[in-house]
């Protein structure tokens, strides 16, 4: 953004001429930040499913991967940046392995506390019909467990959406850009943009999973009525 331009402005928390001046930028900005959440928690799921499954079947493993995945997520973003960059440099994936990580422990652990909350007799019942393993998982198991799991993805998610500003110092864009230009410049507006859209856009991500639970999950709506 054109430094000389935007000092001309009067530094309130908000100027709304800037804002109807730089939509396309604001726009990008917007793109952007859903990308950099979107593949991380894409990643994350791909990897959560299946630990949590072998957490599942094989009790030992339990421990170590929630053990494993809780220092992951204690780790500041930060210092798991800094770590990264000297084998990846200012690159994408320098923000996506530590993004991805954050997701896991929450991911893994709803998915566990899911999975072991189907009933046993549901369970007997599925193998009492022949299922393998695996239909009995995809066919009973996941669908029983699908409030649970997703409690855990909109958690996630809307998490990794208040981290990412933060990867601004990456030069990748997103709405922590508008903040970091304003902070530099000492600008109000493009910090109230930014600060404002990533609230929003936390808000109407968690209303829009929670919609799809409720869509893919119908008999859970029927269970409350009754």
């Amino acid at each position: 953004m054109p430094g000389t331009a935007v000092l001309a402005y009067t530094n309130g928390l908000l100027d709304w001429s800037w804002v109807t001046s730089h939509t396309d930028e604001i726009k990008t900005a917007l793109w952007q930040h859903v990308r950099l959440v979107a593949e991380p928690m894409a990643f994350g799921m791909l990897i959560a499913f299946p630990l949590a499954v072998l957490a599942t079947r094989r009790r030992g493993t339990l421990g170590p991967v929630l053990g494993l995945t809780g220092v992951l997520y204690t780790i500041p973003s930060l210092a798991a940046f800094a770590f990264l960059q000297p084998y990846f440099g200012l690159s994408y994936t320098t923000v996506l392995i530590p993004l991805t990580a954050y997701t896991l422990l929450i991911l893994i652990r709803n998915t566990v506390t899911g999975l072991e909350s189907v009933p046993a007799d549901v369970l007997e019942a599925s193998d009492g019909m022949g299922m393998s393993r695996a239909r009995r998982l995809f066919l009973v198991e996941v669908p029983l467990a699908t409030p649970t799991i997703f409690a855990g993805i909109r958690i996630a998610t809307v998490t990794l959406i208040g981290l990412v500003p933060i990867t601004a110092q990456f030069a990748l864009g997103g709405l922590g850009a508008l903040m970091r230009d304003g902070f530099q410049i000492d600008f109000n507006t493009p910090i109230t943009v930014g600060v404002v859209l990533t609230l929003l856009l936390a808000v109407v991500v968690d209303l829009m999973l929670l919609g799809v639970q409720r869509l893919i999950t119908p008999w859970t709506r029927k269970a409350v009525r009754a």
